[in-house]
């Protein structure tokens, strides 16, 4: 059976008890905490900030993976591992240097990832899977909660499972957008280690129960 890690996106939650939301995931054993970050440029919406990863950390014990889906993430990502995060992802299409953030995101304490948008092809990132410690397919454009899954974009994951199995890379396979109990099972199967989950989780009556239902998938 396949190991897979869930980090439940917790913007698609509730923001009006996030201290009742963070003990329900607590309870339901959750690997990782998802936080998009978002600045209206980069995509067409504004979440939150280094702030909010700060307060999080009050309330919370579970690690922070957060996602930074803005423009010049090399001015910010430091505040965000300063502030608790985890993990940092930044995306392909908004960096130059890819290599020296990813290393330096390292330095920092924390473990970094890139993620790709859909219409990015994996092989734009042949020369930096080398100093990946996760790759984030994404299979929605960046944006907006609750979309519905671009079906091509599972391929990709299986494009870097070939490449990771191949070259003996160690980097995650994460994937992030339109993911449900209908197309989990497809998505781990081409190799996938992280769902990233949003609405998937969170428009469920009983979310203990759904969490539940994502980690029974078999593989």
């Amino acid at each position: 059976m396949k190991k897979f890690l869930i980090a439940p996106s917790i913007l698609a939650s509730s923001f009006s008890n996030l201290k009742d939301v963070f003990k329900k995931l607590e309870g339901a054993e959750v690997d990782l905490i998802h936080i998009d970050v978002m600045d209206g440029h980069f995509v067409p919406n504004i979440t939150v900030g280094p702030f909010f990863i700060e307060e999080v950390k009050k309330i919370t014990k579970i690690p922070l993976d957060v996602h930074l889906m803005i423009e010049n993430p090399e001015k910010y990502y430091e505040k965000f591992i300063k502030n608790g995060a985890s993990w940092v992802i930044i995306h392909y299409e908004a960096v130059i240097h890819h290599e020296k953030i990813m290393k330096d995101i390292r330095e920092k304490g924390a473990k970094n990832g890139i993620a790709i948008n859909p219409s990015t092809p994996t092989s734009f990132l042949e020369e930096i899977l080398p100093y990946a410690d996760m790759v984030l397919v994404m299979g929605v454009n960046p944006g907006f909660s609750g979309q519905k899954i671009i079906p091509e974009t599972i391929k990709k994951i299986g494009k870097l499972n070939d490449i990771r199995k191949k070259l003996k890379y160690n980097f995650k396979i994460g994937f992030d957008g339109g993911l449900n109990l209908e197309n989990a099972k497809d998505i781990l199967k081409e190799g996938c280690d992280i769902l990233m989950i949003g609405s998937g989780i969170f428009n469920a009556e009983d979310i203990l129960l759904r969490i539940k239902k994502f980690k029974e998938i078999e593989v």
